[in-house]
């Protein structure tokens, strides 16, 4: 009791291992998403106010939050730099990493074990590279916003995939509506050979902003006075070099440790969690998918986990050819696959 255990394991697990953490007593650093559908997020809700209520303090790993040039560029918007947003834009298109892709299951493997290890290529154990890799991009841009999204539209679709197995999508195009009508456009693609940008941008009625350059770290935050983004004269820019986002997260937890200071990010983990998902589920779907509905959808890719050791029975069964079942968007409308 007292210590930090670091749960890092597949989002899929990260409810489980969280209640159990919670009953040994145990600070908790949790990687994101920290859930990838409603019944784990509403689970996850819960269990963070029992870690209050245990005064255990809790970090979650979405570290952009955490960076001092990405938290000066946030309080100048909030002051009116920029004016009001009303429209931003989001860019993760990359080629193939982690397990975004999979071939077909191996022998020697357990249908369980090869789908944990490979879990980016399912939807039940990461939500997809869609959860996994977005969740950075659309969690810093509703936090300059202020605001989470109520809605979203989607596209999406596979393209010279091979004998690939996998549930992905190799693009994604989401249009992410908020309360007061601004829009976040999120690009993401997974491919070989195309033109590749990680940034994230906002666009403000009196100027714009970058809240990402190239990657989470060093964001080399800016702020210019119209909406062109690659002038080469901003009106701010945050120093460099600036503190790394990965380590400064680690030290705000172990401060809120040491001076026994409230300290939970579940809720805005899950929030975070929530919108990428409502996003991935309105591109897997074909229809518009609001935050309520996505915090409500009784659909639990992988119920009883808990329950479930090393040999299964897995969550996902494969066809007879070793294939996973795919969205289908307008087929398969009420759930993603």
């Amino acid at each position: 009791p007292g210590d930090i255990v670091i749960l890092a394991t597949p989002p899929a697990f990260r409810w489980i291992h969280f209640a159990y953490a919670l009953e040994k007593g145990l600070h908790v650093f949790m990687e994101k998403p920290v859930t990838v559908d409603g019944p784990t997020s509403r689970r996850m809700l819960e269990l963070a106010d029992k870690a209050n209520a245990k005064n255990l303090k809790v970090g979650v790993g979405l570290m952009v939050r955490h960076c001092r040039g990405r938290q000066e560029l946030k309080r100048r918007i909030d002051d009116g730099q920029i004016g009001d947003i009303v429209a931003m834009r989001a860019y993760r298109m990359h080629e193939p990493v982690g397990y975004a892709f999979s071939p077909p299951k191996p022998v020697g493997i357990s249908e369980m074990m090869y789908q944990v290890e490979r879990f980016h290529s399912f939807l039940w154990a990461s939500g997809g590279l869609f959860s996994d890799f977005y969740i950075h991009q659309i969690d810093e841009a509703c936090w300059m916003k202020g605001a989470l999204p109520v809605r979203a539209q989607a596209t999406g679709g596979r393209h010279y995939r091979g004998d690939a197995v996998d549930q992905n999508f190799d693009n994604y195009s989401v249009e992410y509506v908020f309360e007061d009508g601004a829009r976040l456009f999120l690009y993401g693609r997974t491919m070989e050979g195309a033109y590749r940008e990680m940034a994230t941008y906002a666009h403000g009625v009196n100027g714009s902003a970058i809240i990402s350059s190239n990657s989470h770290t060093p964001g080399k935050v800016r702020i210019f006075a119209g909406q062109d983004t690659t002038r080469p004269d901003p009106v701010w820019a945050f120093p460099q070099p600036e503190p790394n986002p990965y380590r400064m997260e680690w030290e705000d937890l172990l401060a809120a440790i040491q001076k026994d200071e409230p300290y939970n990010e579940v809720r805005r983990g899950v929030e975070a969690s929530l919108i990428t998902s409502m996003g991935r589920m309105a591109a897997h779907t074909g229809r518009i998918v609001t935050y309520d509905e996505m915090l409500g959808c009784e659909h639990e890719f992988a119920p009883g986990l808990d329950r479930i050791g090393e040999e299964g029975p897995a969550p996902l069964t494969a066809d007879a050819r070793g294939r996973y079942p795919l969205p289908e968007p307008g087929v398969k409308v009420n759930r993603e696959y």
